[in-house]
């Protein structure tokens, strides 16, 4: 019974890692497994069964084996601990750390620029600060084989896979956050594929899944709670017309409580477009005025909503034919619209 939970997620609690992971994960009961176990002719099978089909994390599994199954037996020659080199400083630790970059000897024990740069690659390959610096992490990571790494990594990726979905859906869209891609899949054939904007390290978009529902064109923009405490309040503190004067429109509950609207308009931080499956975080697709942003490599701009390069190319793909580009173009500036996705 543990090992079918744990195949489905259950090893760790994601929400003990960050707030932001919140899958909402299908742990077999115990009657459940005891039910399909009891009648099996494979136990094995059965149990096995449990883990994620998706072909992502099949991938991942064939790549720890063949790790694995390679993996040296001659264990890395271990670096003394020390104070931290820097280009020019001398330590009789430079041989090792040359011989386990894998440069040639050199005449005396000097930290120099070609063996910084070496480590700066070994540092970046390690996920460290990539500074060339010999710091205690980096004698750490030095210590262990690259395949020993990988594996770890292989390890967390597959774990990942066990919070999404058993069924991911025929037709699906998926938005790889550090990637900066949104990618429309009809079963594994990819149909549409778009650059995104995500959340910014301090806002981070939230990891998690669930069913989109609709469509809305000419949206308004609440202002969510967060943004509303950090950014609003201070301001209308200080200025009672600080929201009016950005165009925004202030309502003031019976019990004192303030919501901020940003009407609809081609200033609006949604754009013309949204793409709503509620979820607790309040974060969806959406369009955006803010074009030039797409042109940037790292896309991390938003306060965790995915901003969408091209929105009704992505409406052509969610609304099928009956609403075309065209037709979603002429409702622009005409009052908000919410359209169902047909499925």
């Amino acid at each position: 019974m543990l090992y079918a939970r744990d195949a489905r997620g259950g090893r760790i609690d994601p929400r003990r890692l960050s707030k932001l992971i919140t899958p909402k994960l299908e742990l077999p009961s115990a009657t459940e497994v005891l039910s399909e176990l009891a009648g099996a002719a494979d136990a094995g099978a059965v149990l096995a069964a449990y883990n994620p089909r998706h072909t992502g994390y099949q991938n991942l599994k064939a790549k720890l084996a063949e790790l694995r199954a390679h993996k040296p037996e001659t264990p890395v020659a271990r670096i003394p601990a020390g104070p931290a080199l820097k280009v020019g400083m001398r330590d009789e630790r430079v041989p090792l750390i040359r011989a386990r970059l894998g440069l040639g000897s050199s005449e005396e024990p000097v930290y120099d620029r070609s063996t910084a740069l070496a480590l700066a690659d070994f540092q970046k390959q390690a996920g460290l600060r990539a500074d060339g610096v010999l710091s205690d992490q980096t004698v750490a990571a030095l210590a262990m084989p690259r395949s020993t790494r990988l594996e770890s990594d292989i390890i967390a990726q597959m774990e990942r896979w066990r919070w999404l979905p058993g069924d991911l859906g025929e037709n699906r869209i998926v938005v790889n956050i550090p990637e900066y891609k949104m990618r429309v899949m009809h079963g594994d054939k990819l149909a549409y594929e778009s650059r995104v904007i995500v959340g910014k390290p301090e806002s981070a978009t939230p990891v998690f899944s669930h069913r989109m529902e609709h469509v809305v064109v000419n949206p308004s923009w609440y202002v969510p709670p967060s943004i509303l405490k950090k950014e609003f309040l201070p301001g209308l503190a200080n200025d009672p017309n600080y929201a009016a004067r950005r165009g925004y429109v202030v309502t003031r509950g019976k019990n004192g409580s303030i919501s901020v609207r940003q009407p609809p308009g081609e200033r609006n931080a949604l754009g013309w477009i949204k793409f709503m499956f509620p979820n607790d975080h309040a974060v969806y697709l959406h369009d955006t005025p803010n074009r030039g942003l797409f042109g940037a490599g790292k896309r991390a701009f938003s306060h965790g909503c995915v901003r969408v390069e091209n929105p009704f190319a992505l409406a052509d793909q969610v609304l099928g034919p009956e609403w075309t580009s065209e037709r979603l173009k002429r409702l622009i500036g005409s009052g908000e619209r919410r359209i169902n996705l047909p499925q």
